[in-house]
């Protein structure tokens, strides 16, 4: 009896494996499945219309749409449109003969990108089209039709007709796989520079890269105006700068100080990789900014793009346990930066109306002056480096601090060459101070 039941169950065997090893062959022949669900319309490459990929991804597309309503403001950001230049008067005197000088607002959601690039005051008849670049979903279809530096080359008014969508799908994914890719070729050239192929970037790191399709430095290269991200010498400030320099570069010179200035753009994406904290525990971008949801028993990451702080129980919670806790400490670190950046445009106040005197004084030490410009411009992009990134320093508070510290020592040092390139014996006094050996003791 015991024969037969083992012949029996070695001959069960023998069929299951048999037929096991069928099921493998049979899957292994089949054409790879692109998603686990056959999709209801089929998206053509580069299409720019969200709608219709809409129609495959109702729950991504109907918060994608969220974005042009979320108007809500956090204590430093927000969505609502508002006027840096309102909010902050110093900046009208730290962008003078800038266009950001004219109108300056707070970035509204995805969704309003185009509508309000069309309208900023800022665009005149010489904008290049290369403005549009970080605005709109048309934008992939256009830059593998004719090119980047065609599409570069074309003024603002010129590319209008071609711009029709705002910011959507087609920026950040391949139809047909969905996964997330790099469509900007600025991005792509920027990263080649530092020698690394995105296409080798694990599904977590491309959750973070696909942002800086847009929310980099960059600047416009040339008569063509080709857009371009400093990062051939690295992504810290310091790099920029040096790199500027290096190509002798200025964004625009500041009227009465002849300061050849630089504008910082928003880099939320140098500044967040640059070792902070989150970026080192591998939380990607999407994790706090477009957070997983649930409608239903559908599971989904949202795309009402936005600021953790609307939805800290979604954003922060999925991580934190203690949510009160955590955005308590944001609101400190926030309140700290937001302090020492009004600190930082104080100095650079006073170092500019130092230049303009040391300029406007025709004896004045040209040697003396021009350090003191090369100090001022350096000053004011690591400043702005931090005041254009949209974190108000939670992205990476250590660094940013930093970067404030410095850029506070080197406007004071603008102020302090630009007096003495002057004569001018009151603060000259103070430029002695370092010379003096022994110091004196301060006072008590």
């Amino acid at each position: 009896m015991k024969k037969y039941t083992t012949i029996i169950l070695v001959g069960i065997i023998l069929v299951l494996a048999a037929v096991l090893t069928g099921t493998l062959v049979f899957l292994k022949n089949q054409p790879p499945q692109e998603r686990a669900i056959a999709p209801i319309v089929e998206i053509q490459p580069l299409e720019p219309d969200s709608s219709k990929w809409g129609v495959n991804f109702p729950n991504q597309w109907s918060t994608l749409q969220k974005t042009e309503t979320n108007n809500l403001d956090t204590t430093y950001g927000g969505s609502s449109k508002f006027s840096h230049l309102v909010r902050d008067p110093r900046q009208v005197i730290l962008f003078t003969g800038y266009p950001f000088s004219i109108e300056y607002n707070d970035d509204r959601g995805h969704a309003n990108a185009v509508k309000d690039v069309n309208e900023i005051k800022r665009v005149d008849e010489k904008t290049p089209a290369t403005c549009y670049s970080c605005k709109s979903s048309n934008n992939p279809g256009l830059w593998a039709e004719m090119g980047m530096e065609a599409y570069d080359a074309m003024l603002f008014s010129e590319m209008k007709p071609k711009i029709q969508n705002a910011i959507g799908c087609a920026n950040c994914h391949e139809a047909g796989t969905l996964r997330l890719i790099v469509t900007n070729p600025a991005l792509e050239n920027a990263l080649k520079a530092q020698g690394k192929d995105w296409k080798t970037f694990t599904r977590q790191e491309m959750r973070t890269v696909v942002c800086a399709n847009c929310h980099v430095e960059y600047y416009f290269a040339g008569e063509k105006k080709f857009l371009t991200f400093p990062w051939e010498k690295g992504t810290r400030v310091e790099n920029m700068i040096e790199y500027y320099d290096e190509l002798g570069f200025k964004d625009w010179e500041y009227p009465e100080t002849k300061t050849p200035a630089l504008k910082a753009q928003h880099p939320e994406y140098e500044m967040y990789t640059a070792e902070s904290t989150h970026f080192k525990a591998g939380v990607a971008c999407a994790d706090c900014h477009m957070p997983y949801i649930r409608e239903g028993a559908a599971k989904f990451s949202t795309h009402d793009v936005h600021s953790p702080l609307l939805n800290p129980e979604q954003a922060c919670g999925q991580c934190h346990t203690d949510v009160k806790y955590v955005t308590g400490r944001v609101a400190e670190i926030q309140d700290q930066v937001y302090k020492t950046k009004i600190a930082t445009e104080d100095a650079l106040v006073d170092a500019i109306a130092a230049l303009k005197l040391a300029t406007a004084n025709p004896a004045s030490d040209a040697a003396l002056l021009d350090e003191a410009r090369q100090l001022h411009r350096k000053a004011q992009f690591m400043w702005d480096f931090v005041s254009a990134e949209n974190s108000m320093g939670f992205h990476n508070p250590e660094y940013i601090l930093k970067i404030l510290a410095d850029s506070t020592n080197l406007a004071r040092q603008a102020q302090m060459k630009a007096s003495q390139a002057a004569g001018d014996p009151a603060l000259l006094a103070v430029g002695l101070y370092d010379a003096m050996d022994p110091k004196p003791e301060p006072a008590k």
